[in-house]
């Protein structure tokens, strides 16, 4: 009989290894969390949506950090910054593999079980910094710890701002440059201008990316129901994508109505929280496609439910915002539609996370461990402030 292989690397060596592997991940626990602050040269440009005008400063980022006895470093975006400190108090000393567990313990402990507000969006930082952990300790990329659907989503260039002294003519060729840039779906804003205005607006966008580019249109929650479905008329030959948040984002009655109205798709859920929200929504019959926030939403623990209980009525899921994050969710989901980016309002501006590069309208899902969002240590170094 052959010898075993006892050299280096060898399979004799394996069980050993895994075993050795399974104590660190058992004894991997949460000590601590911090701020890391970075802010960038230059303006961002003055900008408004239908309701809110935003802009106008220096641009930055903010990560949480959660530390680990181990070394490890989880990251996600700082939403819900200012209660994140009391959601953590929940978890500090706790395994970030527990995470269904914590998520439950933030939720539930010491706190009114009400399933909305910023303390959700504090939960979903946290939570989002532990999934980052648990990729990390296992040296694999987030969306393969949840189990891999799709290696490439679809995307969107999400722009088509209001500006001062901003033209139709210039909306156009904001359009033109998301399609040269490789996307096949482009967004914009309306609500914000006069009706026969933004009517034009709509049409420009159209005429300026031809028939066989998508062409998203989103309000902002601006409408009354009766002013979205007059709205809605007026562009549907333009064969809008969809129309996201016509009205606004209590009036789950009157979203269903311009749903019934309208032949266009009705995106919702930006504003809204957790599966309860959600839930909410599907069953007042608001929305074709659900896009909760994967942040405020309460992180991917829950975002993973809202898209199980979405699938159940054969709704898809578009999240709002943060693709870095939202990509791993989204590979992972089955019943993904699209995902959100910012090529021209926020990812230009910010040298710690780099655009994805778009082929053919569609992005490949970055390989690092973890959610991949940890900045270069020289951007760090350069652009830090305490």
């Amino acid at each position: 009989m052959t010898a075993p292989n006892t050299s280096e690397g060898s399979p004799a060596d394996a069980p050993a290894a895994l075993e050795q592997a399974r104590e660190s991940i058992d004894d991997l626990r949460i000590t601590g969390m911090s701020f890391l602050r970075l802010r960038f040269p230059g303006t961002t440009p003055r900008k408004r949506n239908s309701i809110i005008e935003s802009g106008g400063g220096s641009p930055g980022m903010t990560q949480l950090e959660l530390h680990t006895n181990q070394g490890i470093i989880g990251r996600s975006s700082a939403g819900g910054s200012r209660l994140i400190e009391a959601a953590f108090a929940r978890i500090k000393g706790e395994n970030p593999l527990f995470v269904e567990r914590l998520w439950d313990r933030m939720y539930r402990h010491n706190r009114k079980p009400v399933a909305k507000g910023d303390y959700i969006a504090a939960m979903g930082a946290i939570d989002l910094a532990l999934w980052d952990i648990i990729g990390k300790a296992l040296n694999l990329p987030v969306y393969k710890v949840l189990g891999v659907y799709s290696e490439k989503i679809r995307v969107y260039a999400a722009g088509g701002y209001y500006e001062d002294g901003k033209t139709v003519g210039h909306l156009a060729k904001e359009m033109e440059s998301y399609v040269a840039q490789g996307f096949r779906a482009v967004k914009m804003k309306i609500g914000g201008e006069p009706f026969a205005v933004d009517v034009e607006r709509v049409r420009a966008a159209r005429e300026a990316i031809g028939p066989d580019i998508d062409l998203l249109i989103d309000a902002n929650n601006k409408w009354h129901a009766f002013e979205a479905i007059r709205f809605g008329r007026a562009v549907e030959k333009y064969e809008p994508y969809w129309f996201e948040e016509p009205v606004e984002p209590d009036d789950f009655v009157g979203c269903a109505e311009v749903r019934r109205a309208l032949d266009i798709p009705i995106v919702a859920g930006e504003n809204e929280f957790t599966r309860w929200g959600c839930r909410d929504l599907i069953t007042a019959g608001s929305a074709d496609i659900l896009n909760l926030d994967t942040i405020k939403a309460g992180g991917i623990t829950e975002y993973r439910k809202i898209a199980a209980l979405a699938s159940a009525f054969h709704i898809p899921v578009a999240p709002h915002g943060s693709p870095h994050m939202a990509v791993h969710l989204l590979a992972s989901t089955p019943n993904t539609l699209i995902m959100e980016t910012y090529p021209d309002v926020e990812s230009k501006y910010n040298p710690a996370l780099p655009l994805f590069p778009v082929k053919d309208g569609y992005i490949t899902v970055p390989d690092k461990p973890g959610l991949g969002i940890d900045p270069d240590p020289d951007v760090v170094k350069k652009y830090h402030v305490s």
